[in-house]
């Protein structure tokens, strides 16, 4: 087990997995099990899996294609895509996922997040916030895959998700996803001091370096990556992988 949890964070589109650049362009991935299996023999330690477009095109779990992928997948699994109530959590939970991602539902059913957490525990719960910088610079919080903004400030946002009851904060900045040029390290700083759980960074991981960066200048407790896992260089095609362990072991505890 690494230092700090280096996690990869898969995007289903459908059936299928895709790959965004600012929540914006998709390129076809492939077929989620598969990549389970790749997963599996490189014996990565956590999987996400997140349905970007579930909320915003209001469509339904779908309970079969988790339940595939937990049959599957050896290690803990996270899962995020328009759960509305606690008993879609429940059968995720059922299914064999481990936590549950929550994002656009919770600007409306904050109570959804504290159901879920007094039944299962904190740490069944991460509170997903994804953020982009105005024209002015300043931070947004965008839901519905980057699609509605809301009023919040990413700190305030981050303190009341904490205080309904998650165990982990995902950040996501929307300018960086995708761009391999590193995370958006003031962001994840801002969030860090602000708050008592874990953070976990996300959105420009192209290096072992820059996970190296945001977990120390940022004091980030895990990071997630993407393009970095499922292309073989910025600009090349898929290929499923990991970084190196004993790379990563030493950017970590340098």
């Amino acid at each position: 087990m690494l230092k700090s949890r280096v996690i990869p964070c898969l995007l289903l589109k459908g059936e299928s997995l895709v790959k965004t650049k600012r929540f914006k362009e998709y390129n076809y991935i492939g077929d989620p099990l598969n990549t389970v299996r790749i997963f599996n023999e490189l014996e990565v330690d956590e999987l996400m899996f997140l349905d970007i477009f579930a909320s915003k095109e209001k469509r339904q779990i779908n309970f079969n294609l988790l339940k595939d992928i937990a049959n599957e997948c050896f290690m803990p699994l996270s899962y995020g895509g328009n759960i509305q109530t606690l008993d879609e959590a429940k059968k995720i939970f059922e299914i064999g996922f481990e936590k549950i991602v929550i994002n656009s539902n919770s600007f409306n059913n904050l109570k959804l997040i504290s159901d879920i957490s007094n039944y299962f525990g904190v740490q069944s719960v991460v509170g997903s916030i994804d953020v982009k910088k105005s024209f002015f610079g300043t931070n947004k919080i965008y839901s519905h895959h980057g699609q509605v903004k809301q009023k919040e400030t990413v700190v305030m946002w981050a303190k009341r998700l904490e205080d309904a009851g998650v165990g982990e904060l995902l950040i996501t900045s929307i300018d960086k996803e995708g761009s391999w040029c590193g995370y958006d390290i003031e962001l994840i700083k801002s969030v860090t001091q602000s708050v008592q759980v874990p953070v976990i960074a996300n959105g420009g991981a192209g290096s072992i370096e820059d996970i190296g960066e945001v977990v120390k200048k940022a004091e980030a407790s895990a990071c997630a990556v993407g393009s970095m896992v499922v292309y073989q260089k910025k600009g090349m095609g898929v290929l499923v992988n990991f970084p190196d362990r004993k790379k990563l072991e030493k950017v970590l505890s340098d």
